[in-house]
């Protein structure tokens, strides 16, 4: 939203793409209309797909106690890269030499592309390699956030449990704080593998 722009609460049928609730505000209270109107509707809601963040009201969702709370693909890569700058702007401060700051210097943009998405024609793949070769923890934690974006790929629920379970104990081993944070984000709660495998 816009500065000084109210935030609204928006709640979509997902299976039809109709916006069916439209609440002022971002907070629990944002939804006290919706609960009002969907108990006589008698619906029948199996999982909730939602942005993760703190200003979601996931404490409302006690009204649906047999949903699913889901966080998919999109949200969960943008929680990690949003991690991912911290340590790179760091790197970019600590950084004495002038090369190593014309090295570092808009890597944002290439450490959040998805590697088949970048431009051979302007040697990203070149520039990002550098500039992960400056910082192994850094590299590390890139080359683990592409890494969890296999999980979507698993043939089946076994498969998936099995992937993002050794992904978090990697991530803890590594010792890289970004690592141990996104591990412990996704297993444990709201998260945790049912969470993540309805999408």
């Amino acid at each position: 939203m816009a500065q000084g722009a109210p935030y609204l609460t928006v709640v979509m049928d997902l299976d039809g793409g109709a916006v069916v609730f439209v609440g002022d505000g971002k907070g629990a209270d944002a939804l006290k209309p919706f609960w009002k109107r969907l108990r006589p509707s008698k619906a029948k809601i199996e999982a909730v797909a939602m942005a993760m963040s703190a200003a979601v009201p996931v404490g409302g969702l006690g009204h649906l106690p047999a949903a699913v709370i889901v966080f998919d693909h999109f949200h969960v890569v943008k929680l990690f890269n949003e991690k991912l700058s911290e340590p790179r702007r760091a790197i970019y401060r600590e950084a004495t030499e002038v090369m190593h700051k014309r090295v570092l210097k808009g890597t944002r943009w290439l450490l959040l592309k998805n590697p088949e998405n970048l431009d051979a024609k302007k040697n990203e793949k070149q520039k990002l390699e550098e500039a992960l070769a400056l910082n192994k923890p850094l590299a590390t934690a890139y080359y683990m956030k592409e890494d969890l974006r296999r999980f979507w790929e698993q043939p089946g629920k076994r498969f998936a449990t099995t992937f993002l379970d050794g992904w978090i104990r990697r991530a803890e081993a590594s010792g890289i704080k970004i690592l141990k944070q996104m591990g412990k984000t996704l297993a444990g709660p709201p998260l945790g593998f049912a969470e993540l495998l309805r999408l």
